[in-house]
């Protein structure tokens, strides 16, 4: 689930490749999958078109050799230019790629001619309904680095919008896993500035200064970036360890990257895209719309402005009622509704995003709420989704200290937002504990423990 976007979305243009999984079919056939950091995973499976995903992921891990938790801290994806999708454990990858043109007219927009051409692959990523918080769980160093390598291509494709500070802390941490502890004069202070891009988002980097000048103490001007890059380089932290070791592994670093991360309110969110509508402006009032990505977690929900690389709203589930329209001959609506105020008048805001992804936006958002709650409860149990689940502890107050600054990335700008708003006088609707105001809407939350389905553009796709 994710796209530029998740369950189903629209990869960014930096994830745009043509990469087939399947070279044959037949009684036996080669399949590649592909992991985080673009290597593959060669696989000769029998009877392809029978076999599931479940199947499947148990080949990937004994490859891999990785332990039982990476059964639930990862998920088959089908990725391409166009949608990405996360399958369930049921679902049969062959089948639903051949039914992928489907997929692509029910829910994206390209053209006939795009969709005629787009090809699927198999991706091995990290499972949007895997808790954050049971990652710091893990030890073993092979989950780590894979989980590393999404959350570094989700930082630099800017999929993960970061403070200027955040990148540089972040990206200090994949200098040290690439170049080794920092040296003074080093050789690969080089490498550094040949290779900026591999270490901050392609909008932060500077190129035209002096970074290589800088590690070789010229005193020649940098970017702020690139400054503050090298300066959190040189503050990268070697943790000893016991034994004949020198210094950590490189799965310390990896931990490291990772709960930067989690500072993140989107870190390990399915992403959607969509668009919204502009504040009207200027003399005439003209508004019009602007791309966004929706990202959606078991913690809430994110508007993201694709361009300026910002959240527009954040909200946990406790701040946000929804609904999703779909009529015929118009286009599909994710309604956002949350409390704020008017000129200090409280009001209810309602924000529309257009997307042929509002049903599925709109299953996922009741979905993660269904599998909050049924984790609510002291001991462990298994989710709807198969995962074994625990309560999430409360974060420490000292945990995300750089998202309240000010101007930070991760903040709300509803200003830059054209809302509905309206008094308390709706009907009572779909409702998250704890209650909230009244609203228009009137569907309810369902109290059954229903599985959510990833996608279902035709009968026959469930039994694939």
């Amino acid at each position: 689930m994710d796209g530029a976007e998740g369950t189903a979305g629209q990869p960014g243009p930096a994830e745009r490749s043509h990469r087939s999984s399947v070279s044959s079919v037949g009684a036996r056939a080669d399949v590649l999958v592909y992991l985080a950091d673009d290597t593959v995973v060669p696989l000769a499976v029998e009877n392809l078109s029978a076999l599931s995903a479940h199947e499947l992921h148990r080949a990937i891990r004994e490859v891999l050799q990785l332990p039982d938790i990476a059964l639930d801290v990862f998920a088959l994806w089908l990725v391409s230019p166009l949608l990405e999708v996360q399958l369930k454990p049921k679902h049969q990858p062959y089948k639903l790629g051949r039914q992928w043109p489907e997929l692509l007219l029910r829910f994206t927009n390209a053209p006939d001619d795009d969709v005629a051409m787009d090809e699927p692959s198999l991706q091995f990523r990290r499972n949007v309904f895997f808790p954050k918080h049971q990652e710091l769980q893990i030890h073993d160093e092979e989950v780590l680095r894979l989980l590393y390598e999404e959350a570094k291509g989700n930082v630099l494709t800017a999929r993960y919008p970061c403070d200027l500070e955040d990148c540089e802390v972040l990206g200090a941490l994949v200098c040290r896993v690439q170049l080794g502890p920092y040296q003074p004069g080093q050789p690969a202070a080089c490498t550094l500035r040949e290779k900026l891009d591999s270490f901050l988002p392609a909008h932060l980097c500077k190129r035209g200064h002096g970074l290589f000048a800088a590690f070789r103490g010229r005193g020649a001007k940098t970017g702020p970036g690139e400054q503050g890059l090298l300066n959190a380089y040189r503050q990268v932290k070697e943790t000893s360890v016991s034994g004949s070791e020198r210094e950590a592994t490189l799965g310390s670093h990896y931990r490291a990257y990772l709960l930067k991360c989690h500072e993140l309110p989107f870190y390990g969110c399915a992403f959607f895209h969509g668009e919204v509508d502009k504040p009207a402006q200027g003399f005439l009032h003209r508004g019009g719309r602007k791309a966004v990505t929706v990202a959606i977690s078991l913690e809430g929900v994110h508007v993201i402005d694709c361009r300026e690389k910002h959240v527009l709203l954040g909200l946990h589930f406790q701040e946000l009622s929804w609904d999703h329209t779909s009529p015929e001959e118009e286009e599909p609506i994710l309604w956002l509704e949350f409390d704020g105020d008017s000129e200090g008048t409280p009001v209810n805001k309602l924000l529309r995003i257009y997307s042929k992804q509002a049903e599925l936006m709109s299953g996922l958002i009741e979905y993660c709420i269904e599998l909050n709650q049924a984790t609510e409860p002291a001991a462990p149990q298994e989710s709807a989704s198969g995962l074994h689940s625990a309560p999430s502890p409360s974060p420490p107050p000292t945990q995300r200290p750089k998202l309240r600054r000010q101007g930070s990335v991760v903040c709300s700008r509803i200003q830059h937002l054209s809302t509905i708003d309206y008094v308390e006088d709706g009907k009572v609707i779909k409702r998250v504990k704890p209650k909230r105001t009244t609203s228009f809407f009137s569907r309810q939350l369902s109290t059954g423990q229903g599985s959510y389905t990833v996608v279902q553009p035709t009968d026959s796709l469930e039994q694939a």
